[in-house]
């Protein structure tokens, strides 16, 4: 893979700045002095992986790395030749396996041993090979015992306590090497260890699934020890600090400001580093959520919510582990999140919490009664009123679609199978217009203006009574003539002969 070079890259943003400056001095220079950068990266807590890529940069960009001149002259007349030795060895060898192995796999299909293709690697590497699997066990010996050896020359070459404490706890040897250009297990060891480390990242398997997408994701990342834990804890917690004071002190010092920046970024990874590692933690507790009106994924998100919060609320002081301490967040977010998204109709928190109750104690009393208890008996047990647990099994109850069909052929909806109360029958339909019909027929023997007022005045028109003023305004007549009116023309309709027609819709 190519790699960018240190001098036309900025800056490295999260590195801190004491870091940053010797590194620019060693770009500038050309050289940089190795008792230096150990207490440069020792200060700054500089992780062994970290290490490795900004002594990689350093040497792509040609930075040469120097011993003190007191120790460069005691050390090169015992560690170069011995480290020298040592890397030829380990290149001897490994190109001795190489051939072993390319000569076992021929020897196999062919159905002989055909040691002469492997003598001649062999005598240029200065090791013996033997016919079959003897020359490759002979071979891994040699190579474990010559790397052994250069590990302990190059061991030698760091005499004073603060190059021992920097090399046990960050680095060894081998990176010193590359460090100063010579490369330990030369370029081979690179292209071994590059598969490895993106394999974590690999995602050229693309499942079908989602779900089995997402699982096989976060089972790459690795689980968390308790010290490592409490570490990560600690730079959160600082991180946190430093984001408080950033935004609550704008007047801080320059230098002091960029330090806190970088406090507060080194919490934020420290974070992320937590979240992914009890990724599974929450999987494990949505699973037992499946079977509530939400889908695996959206219990898994609602989940690392409560982690997100777990992981800010976390206190490493108390001595308990921080999966015991984040179920407890994940479990309420889940909970909340199925109280705003898993039914179509919202109920609040505590008809959720009364109705897991309710659910709990109603399978208990099947077991233990043998059959599905009563409301009454619901009620007792709960300290409710029989209205109260009937109301909540209503309330339990999930919407469904009227279009959702039914049966084999799928074509019957719900909706077709339910009656319409509020439907009229067609009887009283028939009945109304033919009692429409004859009111027409016997407001037909009224002048057109009284006709006009006995169905305003009773709603014949728009089914809406109307009052005298408004009759009146819309005649153009006043309230007292059109009360005269209507009672003219309801003496007309008392007559027998008009009176006769409706006595059969009276009865």
């Amino acid at each position: 893979m190519p790699r960018t070079a240190v001098v036309s890259s900025p800056a490295r943003e999260n590195d801190p700045p004491a870091l940053n400056e010797l590194l620019d001095r060693g770009r500038a220079q050309g050289h940089l002095s190795l008792s230096e950068l150990r207490e440069v990266f020792a200060t700054a807590q500089v992780t062994p992986a970290q290490g490795r890529s900004i002594l990689r940069e350093l040497t792509e960009a040609g930075v040469r790395l120097a011993e003190d001149e007191t120790r460069k002259s005691a050390s090169e007349s015992v560690s170069k030749p011995k480290r020298t030795r040592a890397v030829k060895g380990a290149s001897a060898a490994k190109t001795a396996t190489k051939t072993a192995a390319r000569t076992a796999t021929r020897d196999a299909a062919a159905g002989a041993a055909e040691t002469a293709v492997a003598e001649p690697d062999a005598e240029a590497a200065g090791t013996a090979v033997k016919p079959g699997r003897k020359a490759g066990k002979a071979t891994a010996e040699k190579t474990t015992a010559k790397k052994t050896a250069a590990k302990k020359a190059t061991a030698k070459k760091s005499a004073s306590p603060e190059d021992e404490e920097f090399d046990a706890e960050d680095f060894d040897d081998s990176d010193l090497e590359a460090l100063a250009g010579t490369p330990a297990g030369g370029p081979q060891d690179d292209e071994d260890a590059e598969p490895t480390a993106l394999d974590l990242d690999d995602q050229s398997s693309v499942m079908g699934d989602s779900v089995h997408t997402y699982l096989k994701s976060i089972g790459r990342r690795t689980l968390l020890t308790a010290e490592q834990e409490v570490d990560l804890a600690k730079r959160i917690e600082a991180g946190l600090y430093a984001e408080h004071k950033l935004e609550t002190e704008p007047d801080l010092p320059a230098h002091y400001r960029e330090e806190l920046e970088w406090v507060a970024e080194d919490g934020r990874r420290a974070k992320d580093h937590m979240l992914e590692a009890n990724l599974r933690l929450v999987v494990s507790v949505a699973k037992k959520y499946t079977d509530r009106g939400m889908a695996l994924l959206d219990v898994v998100q609602e989940g690392n919510l409560g982690l997100i919060r777990s992981v800010e609320k976390f206190d490493y002081t108390k001595g308990f582990k921080f999966s015991t301490y984040a179920m407890w967040w994940i479990r309420q977010a889940i909970q909340r999140g199925f109280a705003d998204s898993a039914r179509t109709i919202r109920l609040p928190v505590h008809v959720l919490e009364m109705l897991s109750k309710l659910s709990r104690i109603e399978r208990e009393m099947h077991q233990r009664l043998g059959r599905e208890p009563t409301p009454e008996e619901l009620a007792v047990e709960l300290d409710k009123t029989p209205d109260q647990i009937e109301e909540l099994l209503r309330t339990s109850r999930q919407p469904i679609s009227l279009d959702s069909t039914i049966g084999e052929d799928g074509e019957t909806s719900i909706g077709d199978l339910i009656e319409d109360v509020d439907s009229p029958e067609a009887s009283e339909v028939v009945d109304r217009q033919l009692l429409a019909d004859q009111l027409r027929s016997v407001l037909g023997n009224l002048s057109p203006r009284e006709a006009k007022i006995v169905a305003l005045r009773f709603g014949l028109v728009d089914g809406k009574p109307h009052t005298l003023d408004e009759i009146g305004k819309h005649l153009g007549l006043t309230r007292e003539r059109i009360r005269q009116l209507e009672k003219e023309s309801l003496s007309k309709l008392r007559h027998p002969s008009n009176t006769r027609p409706l006595l059969d819709w009276a009865s």
